[in-house]
């Protein structure tokens, strides 16, 4: 019961402070779920990756991920309704009143504040989800040889999927497709790969 409701709470607090939506959420829940110790990096960043490719919000789709790799269902359940019940009452109360402080000074200020902030959890997302793909321990024979712990398959895959979408302007879902295929092409070229 103590997983449960320590889910709950976590949960609830990375929804009560979520500004930006979901990318802005993942170093909230990175920081919680490693400060737990419920995931790895590297389980973590395979935890955005299914969100990422799963119908529906980030966030909530994260929540239940990881509700669910540390307390089956009912984890699921208590980390989704965590995450989801700080913007439902917030629209409860405040919704109302808002329309009133359409042109408020105040108001434009908070969201000018905001707006940086979220760009750098963004930016800090980057970085939480790269750790954990391209420097969580890769086995030996597969890091590039700078002595860095970088895995150079996860490299190779990331580089490619940049240039790929950046100059050909392919659709993310192929772009994703294509990163899918190369994974495991290069799990059965190189065993141990990705494990």
């Amino acid at each position: 019961m103590g997983e449960v409701w320590g889910l709950f709470v976590s949960f609830f607090k990375i929804g009560a402070f979520a500004f930006g939506g979901g990318y802005a959420m993942i170093p909230l829940i990175a920081s919680e779920v490693e400060g737990h110790g419920w995931l790895s990096a590297r389980v973590f960043a395979d935890v955005v990756a299914i969100a990422e490719m799963t119908p529906g919000p980030v966030a909530i789709n994260m929540a239940t991920f990881v509700g669910f790799r540390v307390a089956g269902v009912p984890g699921a359940l208590v980390a989704t309704t965590g995450v989801v019940l700080p913007s439902f009452l917030l629209v409860l109360v405040v919704g109302r009143w808002l329309a009133r402080w359409e042109k408020a000074p105040l108001k434009e200020a908070v969201f000018s504040g905001l707006r940086p902030a979220v760009v750098g959890l963004i930016g800090s997302a980057v970085w939480v989800v790269g750790r954990g793909a391209l420097l969580d321990h890769p086995p030996e024979a597969l890091q590039i040889p700078l002595g860095s712990g970088v895995d150079g398959i996860s490299l190779l895959i990331a580089v490619a999927a940049f240039l790929v979408f950046r100059t050909l302007r392919l659709h993310p879902v192929w772009v994703i497709l294509g990163g899918a295929a190369a994974g495991m092409l290069a799990g059965m070229v190189a065993p141990g790969w990705g494990g």
